[in-house]
C-alpha cells in the first residue's frame, strides 16, 4: 500500500489523500484513521471521503506536526481484517419512466437493457463515504462494462429515490435534487430520515445489492 500524502488545508485542517484508484483497502484505513482521529485532544471535526480523511482542529491548541505523525501512524496500523457492515438489498424498478436512461447506458456500453440490468443486480456494492446530499452513498463495485460517463447536460430535477450511474459509480439520490448522473431506476425506500437513528440508511462499510422490483421497456 503507497504512502498517502498528507498536507495543510488552510491553518486548522489537514488532508490525508491516497493517490487513486479508489480502493476497498483504502477506504478501510480511511475509516480506521476517522475513527481513531475522533478520540484525538483538538481535533474538531473528522471528514471521510473517497482516498482522503480531513481533520479539522483547533489551530491555537493542537501541534500539527503531531497530528501528521499520528494521522500517519494509524493509516500504516490498519491490518487486513474482514469486511464489516450490514448487508442492505435495494429493490428497484428499473427503466420507464423510473430509469429514463436505461437505454442510453445499454446503447453505451453496446449490452442490452435487460444484461445492463442483470449485470447491476449482480453485483456487491460497499459504501465508502457519504456526501453530496444527506444519505448520498458512493459505492465501490460497478461492473467494469457499465461504466458510462454522466449526462452532457444534467438534469434540473431529479426524483428522490432514483438509481444512476455516474462514470465508475453507482448511487441513490436520496431527495429531489438537480443530477447527471445516467438514471436506470428508482428506489421506494427512505434513503434519508432526520426522525431515525441514525438518519442514513447507508453507513459507510455497508454491502449493498440491488435487486428487481420490475423492469419497463
Amino acid at each position: 500500500m503507497s504512502q498517502p500524502r498528507i498536507f495543510p488545508l488552510g491553518d486548522a485542517a489537514l488532508v490525508c489523500e491516497a493517490p487513486p484508484p479508489a480502493t476497498l483497502e483504502c477506504q478501510r484505513r480511511v475509516w480506521a484513521a476517522a475513527e481513531a482521529a475522533r478520540d484525538w485532544p483538538h481535533v474538531l471535526e473528522v471528514v471521510p471521503g473517497m482516498n482522503n480523511l480531513t481533520l479539522v482542529f483547533d489551530s491555537l491548541e493542537a501541534d500539527r506536526e503531531a497530528l501528521v505523525s499520528r494521522l500517519r501512524a494509524a493509516w500504516n496500523a490498519v491490518s487486513d481484517t474482514p469486511a464489516t457492515g450490514r448487508e442492505v438489498d435495494i429493490p428497484v424498478q428499473y427503466g420507464g419512466e423510473f430509469g429514463p436512461d436505461l437505454q442510453t447506458v445499454a446503447n453505451h456500453t453496446g449490452l442490452s437493457v435487460r444484461e445492463v440490468v442483470q449485470r447491476h443486480t449482480e453485483g456487491e456494492y460497499v459504501v465508502f463515504f457519504l456526501g453530496f446530499q444527506p444519505g448520498f452513498a458512493y459505492m465501490g463495485g460497478l461492473d467494469k462494462a457499465l461504466h458510462t460517463p454522466r449526462r452532457s447536460s444534467p438534469r434540473l430535477e431529479v426524483p428522490a429515490g432514483s438509481v444512476g450511474i455516474g462514470g465508475e459509480q453507482t448511487g441513490i439520490y436520496p431527495a429531489t435534487s438537480p443530477g447527471g448522473w445516467q438514471l436506470i431506476g428508482r428506489t421506494d425506500l427512505p434513503l434519508f430520515d432526520p426522525a431515525r437513528r441514525p438518519p442514513t440508511l447507508l453507513q459507510p462499510g455497508d454491502r449493498v445489492r440491488f435487486t428487481v422490483a420490475g423492469i419497463q421497456a
